[in-house]
């Protein structure tokens, strides 16, 4: 297709995707003459990737390029290559390894993913910046006053541990090695979102039946 029928098919400009190619968001298409090139089912699949995470997951190009390079990446395995592309993601400050709190929330992390038999997460604690926002979660609500430690999040976490099968069942239906850690990153940028909004639907239907709407 050329590109006004990949801006057609996309919904995006012809502008906009002409920025994507100078910016390597999207991959030259297949030169047909100087002023003319020729793009695939590839490269719509890409632009639509790309602009769920402009759009959706409010990302700044540089950061979308950045998760982009690590996709690309076929010299990594399929973990470090996932692990790569999620991590470049936006996330939560480096907690002040000093303060009470943030001490106390890092030991009983540690000790809900040894309850939980978690190995694989343990071996990453001191990098992930999955285990940095949940500490920085629990060491918010200590400061509060609420005690979240592992015996009220263990239940939870199974929970997720479920959610993350079914994610990356589906994320193992995709054709290629590409498209598997594309998938999981809008998983990640989509579905953490929709997740979220799953469950606060069901803490208000949890809240109706219980207390009514009075």
């Amino acid at each position: 297709m050329r590109l006004t029928e990949l801006s057609e098919r996309s919904g995006v400009s012809t502008a906009t995707i002409k920025y994507y190619l100078r910016e390597g968001l999207l991959l030259p298409g297949r030169e047909i003459n100087r002023t003319t090139a020729e793009y695939d089912e590839g490269h719509l699949r890409r632009l639509r990737l790309v602009r769920a995470m402009v759009q959706v997951g409010r990302l700044p190009v540089a950061t979308v390029k950045e998760v982009l390079g690590h996709v690309d990446d076929d010299s990594l395995g399929r973990t470090v290559r996932l692990g790569a592309a999620l991590w470049a993601l936006p996330q939560v400050p480096e907690p002040d390894a000093e303060d009470a709190y943030v001490r106390g929330a890092h030991e009983e992390v540690e000790e809900l993913l040894r309850t939980l038999g978690w190995s694989n997460a343990a071996l990453l604690t001191s990098v992930s910046p999955a285990f940095r926002s949940l500490v920085v979660a629990v060491a918010a609500l200590r400061r509060l006053g609420y005690d979240w430690g592992p015996e009220l999040l263990v239940d939870r976490a199974r929970l997720m541990h479920r959610a993350a099968v079914l994610d990356l069942d589906f994320v193992d239906t995709q054709p290629s090695e590409a498209e598997r850690v594309e998938a999981a990153v809008l998983g990640a940028i989509l579905v953490e979102p929709m997740l979220s909004a799953l469950h606060r639907l069901a803490q208000e239907e949890e809240s109706a039946r219980r207390y009514g709407f009075e």
